[in-house]
C-alpha cells in the first residue's frame, strides 16, 4: 500500500495497545471501529470489566465491537493490529488487509510473549516490527523495524513502555507516508510462549543473573516457611552464585537478606503488601541458613 490509508479499524486488547490507538486518532486517522475482547470478570467480584482498549475507545468516542467479522463491511482501507491476542482468520485477511505492530525483531520471538521472552533470555537488544499480517503466527513480511537496546536494569514494565513508545511513532509515521512494499523475514525463528506461573517461580539452582531477570520481569515468586513469597526487587551481588539459603549479615540487625547471589530488597509475603526486606526480616527474623523455596 503506497498510498497512505485514512480509514482504519483497530484491533487490540491490553494497556500496551492503548497508546498506538490514541496516537492514530490524534494524528487524524479515521478509526471507524475498534475490535477488542468482550468484557470479562476481574478479581473476586462479579462486575464485568472492559479491556483497556475498549475503555480508551469509548473515551475517544469510537465504535467498539468484539468480532472481527463485524468490521469487514465498514469501508475501512486497513486494519491495524496491536496485541490483539486472537488469530485473525483467513477470510478476514482476504476481505481487509492488515498490519501488525509486533514487539520483537522478527523472526526472533514470534508469538504471545515477545517482550517477556527477550528479557528472560538476556537478549541485549530487541525492537519493534511493523509487519503485514498473514495466516501464520507472526510470519508476514516486514514494512519497517527499529531496534531497542535492553538495559541491564530493564524491567518488564520499563521495556514494554520503551517498545510501545518506539512502536507508536513507527506506526504513525509509516501510515502517514504509505507502507510501501514489505520484505520477507530473514533468519531462524524463535517462539515466545505465553508466560506461566511456572516461568516466574525462582529456580535456586539457576545463576543469580538468570533469577534477577525473572524478578525484573515482575511476578517472581518462591516459598518461605511453606507459604508463597514474592520477590519484587533484588540486586545481584554474585552473578554466578546459586542456592536458597538466606545469609544474615553480622551486625546488620535483621540482616542483608542475601540468597544465592541476590540481595533481596523488596519482598511480598503471602497475604501482605510489598515491603522492604529489612521490614519483613524484622518481623520474621530469618536465621542464617534458613531456606527459600522449601
Amino acid at each position: 500500500m503506497t498510498v497512505a490509508p485514512q480509514r482504519l479499524v483497530y484491533l487490540g486488547t491490553p494497556a500496551m495497545a492503548v497508546p498506538p490507538l490514541e496516537a492514530l486518532v490524534a494524528a487524524g486517522f479515521d478509526v471507524c471501529a475498534v475490535v477488542t475482547r468482550a468484557d470479562a470478570r476481574r478479581g473476586r467480584g462479579s462486575e464485568m470489566t472492559p479491556s483497556p482498549v475498549k475503555a480508551a475507545a469509548e473515551r475517544l468516542g469510537l465504535s467498539v465491537v468484539h468480532r472481527v467479522d463485524d468490521v469487514l463491511g465498514v469501508g475501512a482501507e486497513l486494519g491495524v493490529v496491536v496485541a490483539f491476542g486472537q488469530l485473525v482468520r483467513p477470510h478476514a485477511l482476504a476481505a481487509l488487509p492488515m498490519v501488525n505492530l509486533h514487539f520483537s525483531l522478527l523472526p526472533r520471538w514470534r508469538g504471545a510473549a515477545p517482550v517477556e521472552r527477550a528479557l528472560l533470555a538476556g537478549d541485549p537488544v530487541t525492537g519493534v516490527c511493523l509487519m503485514q499480517l498473514d495466516e501464520g503466527l507472526d510470519t508476514g513480511p516486514i514494512h519497517a523495524r527499529v531496534e531497542v537496546p535492553i538495559a541491564d536494569n530493564a524491567t518488564g514494565e520499563s521495556l514494554r513502555t520503551d517498545l510501545v513508545a518506539v512502536g507508536t511513532s513507527l506506526l504513525v509515521s509509516h501510515l502517514r507516508a504509505g507502507l510501501g512494499q514489505p520484505v520477507p523475514q530473514d533468519g531462524e525463528p524463535t517462539y515466545a510462549a505465553k508466560i506461566t506461573p511456572a516461568d516466574l517461580r525462582l529456580d535456586w539452582s539457576a545463576s543469580a543473573t538468570d533469577r534477577d531477570r525473572v524478578i525484573r520481569l515482575g511476578g517472581a515468586w518462591t516459598t518461605f516457611r511453606g507459604k508463597r513469597f514474592k520477590v519484587v526487587r533484588a540486586e545481584v551481588v554474585d552473578a554466578v552464585a546459586t542456592g536458597d539459603e538466606i545469609t544474615v549479615g553480622a551486625g546488620a540487625g535483621a540482616g542483608d537478606g542475601v540468597a544465592g547471589g541476590l540481595r533481596l530488597l523488596v519482598v511480598q509475603p503471602e497475604g501482605k503488601a510489598p515491603m522492604a526486606w529489612h521490614d519483613f526480616a524484622n518481623g520474621a527474623r530469618p536465621a542464617n541458613g534458613e531456606r527459600l523455596g522449601g
